[in-house]
């Protein structure tokens, strides 16, 4: 009977008519939110395929006013950037026409239009020899010719000029596209890209002879135009932009490998491009992630500093990466630290090969550790431009070692003079103390003077007070301290 029971549960047409209109239920639930999605990312309705064509196409030439809009916005951008002034580069960049022969490019390359690919490749190469020309001709006669934050920043392409090359590729063909173009959006775009301070950026560094910075920004300004054009071209195929037509079959074929072979020469640099600033980007990141769980909390027992924005990253592509801490003060690092330091590094994976370089200015004296600071100010005064805190704490630093330069004891000579006047004297001994009044921490030197037994008393005092005069006149120092050892 019970059998017959559980037959009649499992055969129970109210849950089997339950079950199915939950499962009905469920599918439209997906079928609407499917539908939302579409009409909420679609873009192809409301895209004006030939009116973009035609725009984008309109932008590509470079002659009359576009030549003298871009001379200016370049005279413009090399101003701001050799004043720092982000809002005069940011107005330099809105009124730059580079972006137009980029754009061509892209939708040449997805249309398989040679003849556009060709104007825009040419133009976009006169825009640039014009660019840099213009700012070179700025920065060698300009007077003021100071390497400024604005400027430096552009000599240090990383993965996020990549994402924001691509990304703004990517807003500036859709809202070309868009029926009504959204010119917000192509402001925007124009300003986060930033096209035009590179540029300004070559023709400085050979102004200044400084090659290196030209290059660096001659690489900042090929990412940002291969990722716009690489957008372009993404976006354009989506849309499903019709084809150029030929009328001769081998003609059309003879043009479809040529532009398959331009973009692919366009795509390799791209993505060697991206694949570099990434395993950087990564390098870095983990460098940083092993100083800070493994420098930062090491603590001194006495007064050695870590000085950690002073520390140097040094990513290489091709030989060894490196990483180079540096520290100041009257204590070094112990050696059995570093080596777990340099055993630690394998728990990362992108420090593996990397090697770790300690710099500890304890080991020498303090003239060697000024020098020291001093040659490390001028190497990286460049990273340093715009980083106020840096700046203040390497003049701290410059002004500490400086006192401790200025204290240093000719104590040799001290000595013979001393052993020659004072013939009571049995030997001087010298050393810099530090002494603090509970505010603030202050070097002293001092002196200790052993007096022979056979002298009296009162002529140790008279002498011992003869000495300490001496000394405060001799090294131009009234804090020298003078102690005394009297054999009984």
């Amino acid at each position: 009977m019970s059998e017959n029971l559980n037959k009649e549960n499992t055969n129970n047409p109210i849950e089997e008519v339950s079950s199915k209109e939950v499962k009905k239920d469920f599918q439209g639930l997906l079928g609407s939110v499917k539908q939302f999605l579409s009409e909420l990312l679609d873009i192809r309705q409301n895209t004006d395929l030939e009116a973009t064509k035609e725009a984008i196409i309109a932008d590509i030439p470079f002659k009359g006013h576009t030549s003298w809009i871009l001379i200016c916005s370049i005279f413009i951008a090399s101003i701001g950037l050799n004043a720092n002034s982000t809002a005069v580069v940011i107005g330099a960049m809105l009124i730059s026409p580079l972006m137009g022969p980029i754009l061509g490019m892209g939708m040449s390359l997805a249309i398989n239009d040679i003849d556009t690919l060709r104007r825009s490749l040419k133009n976009l190469a006169v825009m640039v020899v014009l660019s840099v020309l213009t700012a070179y001709l700025f920065f060698a006669i300009f007077p003021l010719q100071e390497e400024s934050s604005e400027l430096l920043a552009r000599t240090k392409p990383d993965i996020r000029d990549v994402l924001i090359a691509f990304f703004g590729g990517l807003a500036l063909v859709i809202a070309r596209a868009k029926k009504g173009t959204i010119a917000s959006v192509i402001f925007g775009v124009a300003i986060a890209t930033a096209l035009m301070p590179p540029l300004c950026t070559v023709g400085f560094g050979i102004a200044i002879g400084n090659f290196e910075y030209a290059g660096k920004a001659l690489l900042l300004f090929g990412i940002n135009t291969i990722f716009i054009a690489l957008a372009t071209f993404l976006v354009l195929k989506i849309l499903r932009f019709p084809m150029v037509r030929y009328a001769n079959s081998k003609r059309r074929r003879l043009i479809a490998r040529l532009v398959s072979l331009t973009a692919l020469a366009v795509m390799l640099p791209a993505g060697w491009i991206f694949w570099g600033v990434y395993q950087e980007f990564k390098f870095k990141s983990d460098a940083n992630k092993f100083v800070l769980e493994n420098v930062t909390p090491y603590k001194f027992t006495k007064d050695g500093r870590f000085l950690k924005d002073l520390s140097v990253l040094s990513y290489n592509r091709d030989t060894i990466s490196s990483i180079e801490l540096i520290f100041m003060g009257n204590e070094g690092v112990p050696d059995g630290v570093v080596a777990t330091w340099k055993s630690n590094m394998k728990n990362y994976d992108y420090l593996n090969k990397s090697e770790l370089k300690i710099i500890q200015g304890s080991k020498s004296n303090e003239s060697n550790q000024l020098k020291y600071v001093e040659e490390l100010y001028t190497s990286q005064k460049n990273e340093l431009l715009g980083k106020d805190e840096k700046i203040r704490f390497l003049e701290s630093e410059l002004e500490r070692l400086n006192k401790l330069n200025a204290k240093q004891i000719p104590f040799q000579e001290i000595s013979a003079e001393a052993e020659t006047n004072y013939e009571n004297l049995e030997y001087l001994a010298f050393s810099n103390a530090i002494r603090t009044d509970f505010k603030k921490l202050d070097t002293v030197s001092v002196f200790e003077a052993k007096w022979k037994r056979s002298a009296k008393r009162v002529e140790i005092l008279k002498e011992s007070k003869k000495l300490h005069n001496w000394l405060k006149v001799r090294l131009k120092d009234s804090t020298i301290l003078l102690t005394e050892i009297i054999q009984d």
